[in-house]
């Protein structure tokens, strides 16, 4: 069964190609109409790419991407396409070269987000779909498959995903007083992140925003480990604007925290096949 090495599990969780924006982001360019998290077809509506830089202590670990792509169809339903790219930092002795790119084809409804397909390509390796879950609906099964060899099989308990799912599932709670608990599939497992919501308020400064932003922060747990997973306590930071942007999470280990910090955001204006906007600015 595949293991990954902790130190490539340290670039995870949020939420996650290193095309960094050319100029920062002003506070002025987000939202602030209302005073509710989004519902997700507002969050699904808008084609955002995020990059975040991963550190742990004065290491750079690396940094992650995540984008929703273009809508796509998987066994004749329309789905929804997210790419999670995560590279390290080459010039760390500790962790030497990783390009990984995690897919997750997905849906959504009035309560619930939820995976169809989620799969991992190693590009260092050019080991394509090295790691693939399928999750069956129809016989309520989740098959795990590793290099095109099948694996474990657990019941599917909704909303089910791939772990990546977190990256909007979370958002739907930042700034209320709600609790929420998510199952996650990583890894031949099945494990739960649960997390408590605050109202209140901090300001932080990103390199992503050219002034400080108000945050609200959750804080939780997770008890499974994988590519999108990790054991222990976290912290996570979102941005009070209308989409709650995640912005900063810190991951608890044993010698102390890896922090995620958000260096660019960008809001495109259509999705492509490709993942860059025809109205994009690169």
């Amino acid at each position: 069964m595949m293991k990954m090495p902790l130190k490539l599990l340290l670039i995870n969780v949020f939420l996650y190609s290193l095309l960094i924006a050319e100029s920062a982001v002003g506070q002025s360019e987000l939202t602030f109409e209302r005073d509710v998290p989004p519902r997700t077809e507002e969050l699904v509506s808008v084609h955002e790419r995020f990059v975040f830089n991963v550190r742990y202590g004065f290491l750079n670990l690396g940094e992650v991407e995540v984008e929703l792509l273009s809508d796509t169809t998987y066994q004749g339903k329309d789905v929804l396409h997210m790419r999670t790219i995560m590279r390290s930092n080459s010039r760390n002795p500790l962790i030497g070269t990783r390009d990984v790119h995690y897919q997750n084809f997905f849906s959504y409804n009035d309560e619930q987000i939820y995976s169809h397909l989620f799969w991992r390509d190693d590009m260092h390796d050019e080991e394509f779909e090295r790691y693939k879950i399928e999750f069956d609906r129809e016989e309520q099964k989740v098959r795990f498959f590793e290099k095109g060899e099948p694996g474990d099989t657990l019941a599917l308990e909704e909303p089910a995903s791939g772990g990546d799912i977190i990256f909007y599932f979370a958002r739907l709670f930042a700034g209320t007083e709600k609790s929420y608990e998510l199952p996650v599939y990583i890894d031949n497992e099945k494990g739960y992140v649960r997390a408590e919501n605050s109202p209140k308020t901090e300001e932080r400064s990103y390199d992503a925003f050219s002034d400080p932003i108000q945050t609200y922060l959750s804080e939780g747990t997770a008890d499974i480990e994988g590519p999108f997973g990790f054991r222990g306590r976290f912290k996570a930071w979102f941005a009070t604007d209308d989409l709650r942007i995640p912005v900063e999470a810190h991951v608890r280990i044993i010698f102390g925290n890896v922090k995620i910090r958000l260096i660019s955001y960008e809001q495109l204006n259509e999705r492509t096949e490709s993942g860059i906007s025809k109205a994009g600015t690169r």
